[in-house]
């Protein structure tokens, strides 16, 4: 699929994207149907995380992105971005301790799945190593159960066995509530593992299938 040329394919559940532009790039045309997962890879520079923060409606942008029906401008934003939910590769913590990050604290079952007791919400951030903070992250983003997430090298800071652990959290999450997800990785075999279709994201404001 070149992304300035093709027409999405019809998708009745999934989030569709259409003449999708932001500064400057594009436009983008795709579809990720429910319970799929749209792998994303590309050098430096080719606008991957601004794909990620335009659909999540944190950057300026046009065009049409619906989920599910639903058109983003029918949304307040604050709402759009529970259901089409980013997650940075670096993940911000404004407060001292992991709990206060929490709307509502996520199931036991999800912290144990991460690596996690329950009593990590009354760990101070200042301990947190930066993998630990990523694995907390992706249980922060989930925490108002999103359809769509889009997920920005969701793994880069961990080890094999929290890459696994994560890599299959994760794939659960969708499978068990009919999610998609966009995942940007560049690790191509993540991407086999995970189920995900595989396009490159070029400098020239193209996407093309590699897989």
């Amino acid at each position: 699929m070149t992304g300035n040329r093709e027409k999405p394919a019809l998708a009745m559940n999934g989030l569709q994207v259409e003449q999708f532009r932001f500064f400057g790039r594009g436009p983008y045309n795709f579809a990720v149907p429910a319970g799929s997962i749209f792998g994303l890879s590309g050098s430096s520079g080719s606008g991957k995380t601004l794909l990620l923060r335009a659909l999540s409606d944190l950057d300026p942008n046009e065009g049409r992105v619906t989920l599910n029906g639903v058109c983003s401008s029918e949304l307040p934003a604050s709402e759009w971005r529970r259901k089409v939910a980013w997650l940075p590769a670096e993940s911000l913590w404004w407060h001292d301790r992991v709990g206060a990050h929490f709307w509502q604290i996520p199931p036991l079952q999800w912290f144990n799945a991460l690596g996690f007791a329950e009593e990590v919400v009354n760990w101070e951030i200042s301990r947190l190593s930066t993998g630990e903070k990523q694995r907390l992250a992706i249980l922060r983003l989930l925490q108002h159960r999103p359809s769509a997430l889009l997920l920005d090298e969701p793994t880069a800071s961990l080890d094999k066995g929290n890459i696994v652990a994560v890599e299959n959290f994760l794939t659960t999450y969708l499978k068990e509530n009919n999610g998609l997800a966009i995942w940007v990785s560049h690790d191509s075999e993540q991407l086999e593992r995970v189920g995900a279709c595989h396009y490159a994201m070029l400098l020239g404001g193209e996407m093309r299938k590699l897989r």
